[in-house]
């Protein structure tokens, strides 16, 4: 394989996801000299079909920073099941100090989040839901406890595949052909009681 096909191919598939910087902080080391300065970048990836993975990368340089944190948020990949563009069920998390909640919605709700949780959300693909974080402020266990969050979704066996994807079951079908099949059933006819004399 020439340099120039492996180049085409790495230019694919890093087009394939998208990147988003959650934040670049700057960290010190103290060692026997003194302190050492380094950047950490916090980079959240996804293809907003249900594949995200966020990453955390230090280096000297911000732009290397980057670089190991999209590494390793490639690594980490997780599948996220979206049913009708939002959620299969309701999930609460707790990580270290982070705690949030992410509620499913109806459509035309919109991604209600904020911080960190709200990119993550939009580049797994995630239209509608709903959420809620508690107390901490910090962007990276936000974003950790997000990822620990989605990856503890699950799918329910009954929910249907069509060719747009996987749908709920609606609800108002079942309950009319339940009817329907209460009216078909017949009722046995009762003897006639005899009056006493």
């Amino acid at each position: 394989m020439s340099a120039n096909q492996r180049r085409g191919r790495g230019q694919f598939q890093s087009n394939e996801f998208e990147e988003e910087v959650i934040q670049i902080d700057r960290v010190t080391r103290v060692v026997k000299g003194g302190r050492r300065l380094r950047f950490r970048a916090t980079v959240v990836i996804g293809n907003k079909k249900g594949k995200v993975g966020v990453g955390i990368g230090k280096s000297v340089e911000v732009q290397g920073a980057i670089k190991k944190a999209i590494a390793q948020a490639k690594k980490s990949l997780i599948e996220v099941p979206i049913i009708e563009d939002t959620i299969p069920h309701e999930v609460g998390v707790k990580f270290k100090s982070a705690k949030l909640m992410i509620m499913p919605a109806c459509p035309g709700t919109g991604i209600i989040a904020g911080g960190p949780l709200r990119k993550i959300l939009e580049l797994a693909g995630v239209k509608n839901v709903m959420s809620k974080v508690f107390g901490c402020k910090n962007r990276l266990s936000n974003s950790q406890a997000a990822i620990k969050a989605l990856s503890e979704l699950r799918m329910f066996p009954w929910y249907k595949k069509t060719d747009k994807g996987l749908k709920a079951p609606v609800l108002k079908e079942e309950s009319q052909e339940s009817k329907s099949n209460e009216k078909n059933e017949k009722v046995a006819p009762q003897a006639p009681q005899e009056k006493a004399p």
